[in-house]
C-alpha cells in the first residue's frame, strides 16, 4: 500500500464516488463470506478507511482494488469466525438481511444469498467459499479471482469446480418465490391452529428444524429431525402462537416472517422447500440477529465515514 499525499477536494470526491458506487457489491461479497451483516458492515468500513489511505493515483482499477481488499479481509475474518462459533450454543444460522430494496445485494445474480445455501457454504473453507462466491454470484473471470486470491488460474478453476460439486451434493432445487411464500404461509397458519396433520403434509420425511438462539430460553439446542418431530415441535407450545403477531418480510431474496410479541420483534422464521415440500425450517431467536435484520434496511442511507 502506498502512502498518499494530502488529497484535494476533487480527489476525495472521486474516491467517495468510486467507493459508493461499489459499496453494495463490497457488502454483498463480505456478507456471503461471513453470513453476518454486522461483520460485513465492519469489513466495508475497514475497506473505506484503507481506500482513503491508499495512493489512488497508482490504482489502475478501483473496482479490482476494493473487491480484492474486501475479499481478503473477509477470508481473514471467516477463519477466526470458525473458532468463535465453536462456543456458540445450539445451531448457528446466518443473520437474515432485508432484500426488499436490493434483491441480489450488489451481485450480478442472487446466487449464494439464501440462508440455506449460506449454511452449505459455511462447510467450505474460506478460500473455496470466496472463489465460489466471486464466480457464481458476481461473475468474476477466473484470472480476476486468481489475482484476488493469489492463486493460479488453473487452481481457481479446480477450486470453483470442487465447490460447485459440494454445493450441488447438498443444495436442493428450490421452488420459485411465489410457491415458497405459499408454503411458508401455510406452515404458519397450520402451526397457529395447532394442526399437526396439516403441518406433516407440508414437510418432507427428512425435514430438519434449526433454532438459532445462542442459549436463549425456548430455542432448541440441537437440530430436530423428521416430519413428525418438526410438526410437533412447531405446535408444542400453544401459547407461543397465541401471543405473537406475524408479519411478512423479504429476507435473502425469499419470503420470511417476523413474529412480534408485545409489539417487539422476537423471532424470524423462514423455510427451504422443493416441490416435494418443506425440508428445512429455520428459526432465529437471537436478538442481535433480529436487530441486524432491521439495520440492514437502512444499509445505504448514509455515506461512508471516517
Amino acid at each position: 500500500m502506498h502512502p498518499q499525499a494530502p488529497p484535494t477536494d476533487g480527489d476525495l470526491d472521486d474516491a467517495v464516488a468510486a467507493f459508493v458506487k461499489l459499496q453494495p457489491r463490497l457488502f454483498g461479497i463480505a456478507y456471503r463470506m461471513l453470513g453476518s451483516a454486522a461483520e460485513a458492515e465492519d469489513i466495508v468500513q475497514e475497506v473505506w478507511l484503507r481506500w482513503q489511505k491508499t495512493d489512488r493515483s497508482v490504482v489502475l482499477s478501483p473496482a479490482a482494488f476494493l473487491s480484492s481488499t474486501t475479499t481478503r479481509l473477509s477470508i481473514n475474518v471467516a477463519q477466526s469466525a470458525r473458532v468463535r462459533r465453536e462456543t456458540y450454543i445450539g445451531p448457528w444460522l446466518p443473520e437474515p438481511i432485508d432484500t426488499s430494496n436490493d434483491p441480489v445485494v450488489g451481485a450480478e445474480r442472487a446466487e449464494a444469498l439464501e440462508l440455506a445455501l449460506l449454511l452449505v457454504l459455511e462447510r467450505l473453507n474460506p478460500t473455496e467459499r470466496a472463489a465460489y462466491i466471486l464466480r457464481e454470484a458476481f461473475d468474476y473471470a477466473y484470472p480476476e479471482i486468481a489475482e484476488i486470491l493469489n492463486l493460479t488460474t488453473v487452481n481457481v478453476r479446480k477450486i470453483v469446480s470442487r465447490a460447485r460439486r459440494h454445493v450441488a451434493s447438498e443444495q436442493r432445487e428450490n421452488v420459485d418465490p411465489d410457491e415458497h411464500r405459499e408454503l411458508l404461509d401455510a406452515f404458519v397458519a397450520a402451526a397457529r391452529r395447532g394442526d399437526v396433520a396439516s403441518l406433516e403434509a407440508l414437510l418432507t420425511p427428512d425435514t430438519v428444524s434449526l433454532s438459532d438462539g445462542d442459549g436463549i430460553r425456548g430455542a432448541a439446542r440441537i437440530p430436530v429431525l423428521g416430519r413428525s418431530r418438526v410438526a410437533n415441535l412447531s405446535t408444542a407450545v400453544p401459547r407461543f402462537w397465541s401471543t405473537v403477531d406475524a408479519r411478512d418480510v423479504e429476507a435473502n431474496g425469499r419470503g420470511g416472517v417476523l413474529l412480534y410479541r408485545s409489539g417487539r420483534p422476537s423471532t424470524f422464521l423462514t423455510v427451504a422447500a422443493t416441490r416435494r415440500g418443506i425440508h428445512q425450517v429455520m428459526w432465529v431467536f437471537n436478538p442481535s440477529k433480529i436487530a441486524a435484520f432491521f439495520e440492514s434496511r437502512s444499509r445505504w442511507a448514509v455515506a461512508p465515514t471516517g
